[in-house]
């Protein structure tokens, strides 16, 4: 679920990348498209007007030293034709005015032969032509004066800004069609090469055997590389683990068993009495040993979870049987309530054993002598370990599965604050669960281990 999640993160991001992108460039194309639109449609304009004054300026003659004008209709026509504009027009002989509108202004020299002003409450854009008439033997100079308001020009130029909008979403909706089709083509390869690692068990390390685009090769062999170096770091890790318990179980088994001889054949209290302290004393360092040993093999599976199927019921009957002798030394008896014959899960069996030899080891060593535990199996599937030991108190249940951390009430007694520690990584790393509770007795505590159900 988690690396669908990723992959589907990945790809909504490339995504947005190229929708971000596509968007600019939508904006872009809307914005030039305008402003080039714009600007032809003022240019249309402009030439209109031009040809308007022009015309008008050539129907300007000079009459028996008079100079007049006859306003060609098409002069003024083809200003009308394009829109609902009003068309303001002005002649000027000098500085008197022939014909047209007498408030229409003068160009001003500084504008040149447009210009865009307010006239009568309107914006207007305004072309002028000049001509020299000879009237009466004297030169005249002939301004001619064309207007035109604005209103067609920004109508003109909301539809092609309308055009150019939905023009311009179009090719963002293709460009992101197309966006999105190149994004499953690029994460493809990648895609495959995802699911055929993540297709393997724990432990196939095996190099990824897939075909992937020129880009991938460097990123494949990285990854070959990376696995191929965890692959022999692991395995130098379970060696590791397996000799330092063989050689630090074996010298301390073998001083276990020659005290133990030794007990056997003395006579005096004093001397039975320190040989049975030591060989306490070896059963806890053996304990503790075995217990950092056991949390440092733990957290190593726990990455690489074995997934096989066994009999939760005999494995518990292997480790009540193997910690038994254990027991006897204090004169603990050990009792195993089977609710069911068989209980197979699946999991890692070397795991679980782990955290079944962890769990009553504990019950054995903060037992008082001559005490029951009681190993319960149900069909849940639970393992309930009963004690009449000392128990938890309320402030030691938030921390008592953290790492070397232990009762308040057990100073007195050798141990590492790693056993339920180790449990409780176990059942976590199985997707179950470690509880705590008194003993249903009143005396002592009951640690449950909760498998999960299928």
């Amino acid at each position: 679920m988690k690396r669908r999640s990723y992959r589907t993160s990945i790809r909504r991001r490339l995504l947005l990348q190229l929708f971000t992108m596509a968007a600019l460039l939508s904006l872009a194309f809307f914005l030039v498209v305008r402003a080039v639109a714009e600007r032809a449609a003022a240019d249309t304009q402009d030439n209109i007007l031009l040809a308007s004054a022009t015309s008008i300026a050539d129907a300007i003659y000079s009459e028996q030293g008079e100079v007049a004008v006859d306003l060609p209709y098409s002069a003024l026509s083809m200003l009308g034709s394009i829109s609902e504009d009003r068309v303001f027009y002005r002649v000027l002989i000098g500085e008197e005015t022939l014909t047209g509108y007498d408030d229409l202004p003068l160009p001003s020299p500084a504008q040149g032969e447009f210009e865009t002003f307010m006239f009568r409450g309107e914006e207007v854009r305004s072309a002028t032509v000049t001509r020299t008439v000879s009237s009466g033997g004297s030169k005249e100079r002939a301004t001619v004066i064309v207007a035109q308001t604005r209103l067609g020009l920004a109508a003109i130029s909301q539809r092609i800004s309308g055009m150019a909008a939905v023009v311009g979403f179009g090719f963002l909706l293709v460009a992101t069609a197309l966006s999105l089709v190149a994004a499953q083509s690029a994460l493809a390869p990648l895609n495959r090469m995802t699911q055929s690692v993540a297709r393997r068990g724990p432990d196939d390390l095996r190099p990824v055997d897939t075909q992937t685009p020129s880009e991938l090769v460097p990123l494949v062999d990285a990854l070959n590389s990376f696995m191929a170096r965890l692959k022999a770091s692991l395995t130098q890790s379970e060696e590791f683990i397996a000799e330092a318990a063989h050689r630090v179980r074996t010298p301390l088994a073998t001083v276990r068993a020659q005290a133990q001889m030794t007990l056997r054949r003395s006579e005096k209290p004093e001397n039975k009495a320190s040989l049975r302290a030591m060989i306490r004393a070896v059963d806890e360092s053996s304990r503790s040993a075995g217990q950092l040993l056991d949390h440092a093999m733990v957290s190593l599976r726990t990455d690489q979870l074995r997934d096989e199927v066994f009999d939760l019921v005999e494995l518990t009957q292997d480790t009540v049987a193997h910690l038994r002798p254990t027991a006897d030394l204090k004169d603990i008896a050990i009792s195993v309530e089977l609710h069911v014959e068989t209980l197979p899960i699946r999991g890692d069996e070397i795991l679980m054993q782990n955290a079944l030899r962890n769990v009553l080891d504990n019950a054995i060593k903060y037992s008082p002598e001559d005490s029951d535990i009681t190993v319960r199996i149900t069909e849940e599937p639970r393992i309930s370990f009963f004690d009449q030991g000392r128990g938890f108190s309320a402030d030691d249940l938030g921390d008592i599965t953290k790492r070397f951390s232990r009762g308040a009430n057990v100073g007195d007694i050798v141990g590492s604050g790693l056993g339920l520690t180790i449990a409780d990584e176990v059942m976590r790393a199985h997707g179950g669960t470690l509880e705590i509770a008194p003993n249903e007795e009143g005396k002592g505590s009951c640690v449950s281990l909760v498998y999960p159900r299928d």
